[in-house]
C-alpha cells in the first residue's frame, strides 16, 4: 500500500491513497507463526551475528533472537519470504493481494519502515518509500535468516526500532553441493531454482539462480472503496541471481565478494486521473517493475587470538517503475563503508569498535530534483560474561546531513540459572528516519520532518531440554513523533500544494505484548507452537493502531517415517482495524505438505495451501489466494 503513496501524480489520486497509507504510521505488530523447535529457542551454542555485529554463541546474547535455517526454509509451506518470516519469526504481514504483491512486515507494533533488513550485512530497501520490498526477494537464494526482535538501532542505525532481519545468501562450507528444484501449482504457479557451492584450494564459491511466476487472481475485490477494482488477474514474475566468492589469503584472513540481482514484474489494480478531464480510469494494466542489485566486497582478518577486524565496501540500488499508462519512477542508491574491530579483553569479554559511512541518493519522476543525504556513525559494543551472567551494552551515535544527530543505546543481561533455564532482560532506544517521500514528495513531504523515537524494554525466560524447549518474552515499546499523514490543513505548510494534507510528526504510541513459543520432538513427531498477544494503541486518542491483530497463533505438526514426511500447519490471525470504521475479520488457514524421498538424492514433494479455502483479506479490499495445490521434485547432491 505504501506504493500507492508514491504512485499517483494527480492530487486527487494522492488524496485517495493517503487513507490507506495511514496504516503504515507505526504499523503492525509482532505476531507469529510456525516457529520450528529451533526457532522457538535457538541453540545456545549456535554462532550468530545479528545480535552483536560479531559471531558469538546465541546463549550469550540478551536480545530475543530467532534463526531460520536451511532445513526450516525447505520444510516450510510458506509461499514467499514474507510468509516465511511471519510464520517462523513473529512478524505480522500486510500485503496488497497474493504472493508477488507489495508487502510489508511489522515487528512488535512498529511500522513497516521500522523493520531493518540486511542482506549479507548490506542495508537494502527503498529510501524513497522507507521500507523493503520483501516481494522482490526469493527464498531460493537464502541459506539462513537471523531475526533480532526488539530495538536494533544501537547496532545498525535508523529503522531498527521494531527489529532487524538479516538474510544470509547461499555460501560455501567446504563441501561440494548441488541442488535443483522444480514445482508447479494452481493459479498458474511455477517455480524453479538451481544452487551450487564448492571449494578449490583457497577459493570458495557459492551461487544460486531462481525464477517463479504466478497468474494469481484480481488483487482487489469488487466494490472497493476507491473504485480501483479491475477483474483481470494480477500476477507476478520474479528472477533472482546470487553469488558469493571467497579467497582465503592465509589462515585467518579472507577476502569475500557477495553479489545479488533481483527483477520483479507484478501487476496490481489502481486508477489514473489524466488530463484533460482528470476522470478516474482503472482500466490500464498497472505494474510494479522492480530491479534490485547489491554488491559487497569485504576483508576479514584475525590478528592472533585477541583482535578481529572487518572492512566492507558495498553498494545497493533499488529501482521501481510503477504505473499503467503513466509511469512513475523511484530510484535509491546506497553506498556504504564499514570498518570494525573487536578486541577480546580476555576469553569471555569482547569490545567492538565500528564506523559506518552511508550515502543515500534518490531520484524520482515526482521530485523537483535529485536528493541526497550522508550519515556517519560510530558504534561501541560490549559483550561480557562472568560465571553464569552475560552482559551486553551498545552505544551508537549517528550524524545525518538532513535530520541531524541521534544517539541510541541498549543495555541487557542474561543469567544461566542451570543447564535448563535462562533469564534475560534488555532495554534500548531506537529511531526511524524519515523517508525521502516524507521529506520531498510534492504536496506531501515536509523537509523539516524529524525521526520517530522509541524506548523499549523486554524480559524473557528460555528453557531447553533434550527434546523440548519453551520461551516467553514480555515487552513494551513507546514511540513518539510518529511520522503520519496529517489531514488538518492548518498544521501543514502554507503552500497550496498541501491542501490535501502533509507528512507530520504527530502523536505517541504504546505497543506491548507477550510471545510464548515451544517445540517438542518425540520419536518421529515434531510439534511446534507460537502464541503472540499484542496491545498497540495511539496513546493520544486511545484508539488501536491500524492492522494490528491482538493475537496471532501458530501450530504445526510433522511426522517422519523412513522416506516419508507428513506435515500440517495452522496459522490464526485475529481481527484488526483497517481505518476508523473497518474491521478485518479473523482468519485461520491450514496448510498440508507431504515429502517422499524415492531415491537417495531425489524427493517428490506436494503441499496444499489454505486447505479449507479460507477467505483471506490481508488489508482492506484486497484478497489473497484461495486453496492452492503444489507438486514439485527436488534433487540434492552433497559430498565431502
Amino acid at each position: 500500500m505504501s506504493v500507492l503513496l508514491a504512485r499517483p501524480r494527480a492530487a486527487l489520486a494522492l488524496a485517495c491513497a493517503l487513507p490507506a497509507a495511514l496504516s503504515f504510521a507505526p504499523a503492525h505488530a509482532q505476531s507469529t507463526a510456525v516457529a520450528t523447535a529451533a526457532a522457538a529457542a535457538v541453540d545456545p551454542e549456535r554462532i550468530v551475528v545479528t545480535g552483536s555485529r560479531e559471531p558469538v554463541p546465541a546463549g550469550r546474547l540478551a536480545g530475543d533472537l530467532v534463526v531460520i535455517d536451511a532445513d526450516q526454509i525447505q520444510a516450510s509451506t510458506a509461499d514467499s519470504l514474507e510468509d516465511l518470516l511471519r510464520r517462523e519469526a513473529g512478524l505480522q504481514l500486510q500485503r496488497n493481494g497474493g504472493p508477488g504483491a507489495s508487502a510489508g512486515l511489522m515487528m512488535r507494533g512498529a511500522g513497516v519502515g521500522n523493520t531493518l533488513v540486511l542482506v549479507d550485512g548490506v542495508r537494502v530497501g527503498s529510501a524513497t518509500l522507507g521500507q523493503v520490498a520483501f516481494e522482490g526477494l526469493s527464498l531460493g537464494m537464502i541459506d539462513h535468516i537471523e531475526i533480532l526482535r526488539g530495538p536494533g538501532s544501537s547496532l545498525y542505525g535508523a529503522d531498527g526500532a521494531g527489529g532487524v532481519v538479516q538474510i544470509f545468501t547461499r555460501q560455501a562450507d567446504g563441501r561440494t553441493r548441488f541442488g535443483a528444484w522444480l514445482a508447479a501449482g494452481q493459479y498458474g504457479a511455477l517455480e524453479g531454482s538451481l544452487n551450487a557451492s564448492g571449494r578449490v584450494g583457497a577459493i570458495d564459491l557459492a551461487g544460486s539462480l531462481s525464477h517463479d511466476q504466478l497468474d494469481g487472481v484480481s488483487a482487489l475485490r469488487p466494490n472497493d472503496q476507491f473504485g480501483n477494482y479491475n477483474p483481470d488477474h494480477d500476477g507476478s514474475r520474479r528472477t533472482t541471481a546470487q553469488a558469493q566468492l571467497g579467497w582465503n589469503v592465509v589462515e585467518g584472513q579472507r577476502i569475500g565478494l557477495s553479489v545479488m540481482s533481483t527483477q520483479l514484474n507484478s501487476q496490481f489494480d489502481s486508477s489514473e486521473f489524466l488530463p484533460s478531464d482528470y476522470a478516474q480510469d482503472n482500466r490500464p494494466d498497472f505494474r510494479n517493475k522492480l530491479d534490485n542489485q547489491f554488491a559487497a566486497l569485504d576483508y576479514r582478518a584475525h590478528w592472533g587470538a585477541d583482535w578481529t577486524t572487518t572492512l566492507r565496501a558495498s553498494t545497493q540500488e533499488d529501482d521501481l517503475r510503477s504505473g499503467g499508462t503513466q509511469i512513475d519512477r523511484f530510484r535509491t542508491r546506497r553506498e556504504q563503508l564499514d570498518a570494525q574491530a573487536t578486541w577480546r579483553v580476555d576469553g569471555d569479554q569482547r569490545l567492538t569498535f565500528a564506523y559506518e559511512g552511508l550515502t543515500e541518493k534518490a531520484s524520482s519522476s515526482n521530485y523537483v530534483a535529485d536528493v541526497k543525504r550522508d550519515n556517519n556513525a560510530l558504534i561501541l559494543a560490549w559483550l561480557g560474561q562472568v560465571g553464569p551472567v552475560s552482559t551486553q551494552a551498545d552505544l551508537r551515535h549517528d550524524d545525518n546531513s538532513v535530520y541531524g544527530q541521534v544517539t541510541t543505546g541498549r543495555l541487557g543481561g542474561k543469567v544461566k540459572l542451570d543447564e535448563t533455564w535462562r533469564l534475560r532482560a534488555l532495554a534500548g532506544s531506537s529511531f526511524r528516519a524519515p523517508s525521502f517521500n516524507d521529506l520531498y514528495y510534492p504536496g506531501y513531504g515536509v523537509p523539516g520532518i524529524q525521526p520517530e523515537r522509541g524506548i523499549s524494554m523486554e524480559f524473557g525466560v528460555d528453557g531447553r531440554w533434550e527434546d523440548f524447549d519453551v520461551s516467553a518474552t514480555a515487552w513494551r515499546n513507546r514511540t513518539r513523533d510518529l511520522i503520519v499523514y496529517e489531514s488538518d490543513r492548518s498544521l501543514c505548510p502554507a503552500d497550496a500544494a498541501y491542501d490535501f494534507g502533509c507528512a507530520a510528526n504527530v502523536g505517541h504510541a504504546r505497543m506491548q505484548g507477550l510471545t510464548l513459543s515451544g517445540g517438542w520432538h518425540l520419536g518421529g513427531w515434531e510439534l511446534r507452537g507460537v502464541a503472540d498477544f499484542l496491545d498497540a494503541k495511539n496513546t493520544d486518542t486511545g484508539a488501536r493502531l491500524n492492522r494490528r491483530a491482538a493475537h496471532q497463533l501458530s501450530l504445526s505438526a510433522d511426522y517422519t517415517s523412513g522416506d516419508w514426511r507428513f506435515g500440517a500447519a495452522v496459522l490464526q490471525v485475529g481481527s484488526r482495524p483497517d481505518g476508523s470504521s473497518y474491521q478485518l475479520a479473523e482468519e485461520t488457514t491450514l496448510d498440508l505438505n507431504l515429502r517422499w524421498q524415492f531415491a537417495p538424492r531425489w524427493s517428490l514433494e506436494a503441499k496444499l495451501l489454505n486447505a479449507t479455502d479460507e477467505d483471506v483479506q490481508p488489508v482492506r479490499d484486497y484478497q489473497g489466494l484461495g486453496r492452492q495445490a503444489w507438486i514439485g521434485i527436488r534433487y540434492a547432491f552433497d559430498a565431502l
